[in-house]
């Protein structure tokens, strides 16, 4: 019980209320109380709602396919074996992703439709950097970093990798074989930007400026990276783009060797 409280209990005048009438003095404090409690129970009823340990299950976030501003991309790609709104290249159940000889033969007639421009080559440079040149070296000679533990060199320099399609080497890329995991994980519309990018390596291109080795020193990211996935359910995906008339592709319009 407070001072004034019991001070009002034994008949003697609350503090601060000694040149007032006692009736006034006891009112005035059973006011005060009465505000003092409410005020307190409009700040519990304020800080009921909100919780001090989420464990970051709400918090400002991109959901799946959500774009979080007007012009960005989807932020992953559609999961494997799906087929876009406009189709694909090859979806899977066409051609399985088995790393059979025979499938990855099915594939070679498969026209590349990217042509060969800078821009091509930039983007299947760094896909070629983070995906390919661990094993096949950054001039695809095979003098990769594999080779210090024991792995052969693979050289795609050879006459026989020269002969292959386009499409071949696309699905080589989509369905790995051998000691080559696949590496399905680069999308449909970036595995032509790397064909294309050997292509340049294997010297059939040569009309269009491009560079070799490492885009930039590990952990650089940005522009030296691969951009944001152009895939997504509801998302038309440009596999088919028009190729401007007269525009060179390694291996003519039907892919290499075609």
């Amino acid at each position: 019980m407070s001072d004034n409280l019991r001070s009002e209990a034994i008949g003697q005048r609350p503090e601060g209320c000694s040149d007032k009438p006692a009736a006034h003095c006891a009112r005035t404090h059973r006011f005060g109380s009465t505000r003092n409690q409410l005020v307190m129970c409009a700040l519990l009823l304020a800080t009921s709602g909100c919780e001090w340990f989420t464990d970051f299950k709400r918090q400002p976030h991109v959901v799946t396919w959500e774009s979080w501003r007007s012009d960005s991309l989807g932020v992953r790609g559609s999961p494997q074996g799906s087929v876009p709104i406009d189709g694909t290249e090859m979806p899977a159940w066409l051609v399985s992703y088995s790393p059979a000889i025979a499938t990855i033969d099915s594939m070679a007639g498969i026209v590349n439709p990217v042509p060969v421009t800078e821009a091509s080559l930039i983007a299947g440079r760094k896909h070629f950097q983070i995906n390919c040149a661990v094993c096949h070296g950054d001039n695809a000679d095979g003098l990769g970093a594999q080779i210090r533990f024991g792995f052969p060199a693979i050289s795609l320099q050879i006459a026989a990798a020269k002969a292959r399609t386009d499409g071949y080497i696309f699905g080589m890329i989509r369905n790995g074989r051998g000691l080559m995991p696949p590496y399905n994980r680069i999308e449909e519309r970036d595995r032509w930007d790397v064909v294309n990018y050997l292509r340049a390596l294997q010297g059939r291109v040569t009309d269009v400026p491009f560079e070799r080795g490492p885009v930039a020193l590990p952990g650089v990211t940005g522009d030296k990276v691969p951009g944001p996935s152009t895939l997504g359910p509801t998302r038309a995906i440009p596999h088919r783009p028009t190729a401007p008339e007269g525009t060179a592709r390694p291996g003519g319009g039907g892919g290499a060797g075609q």
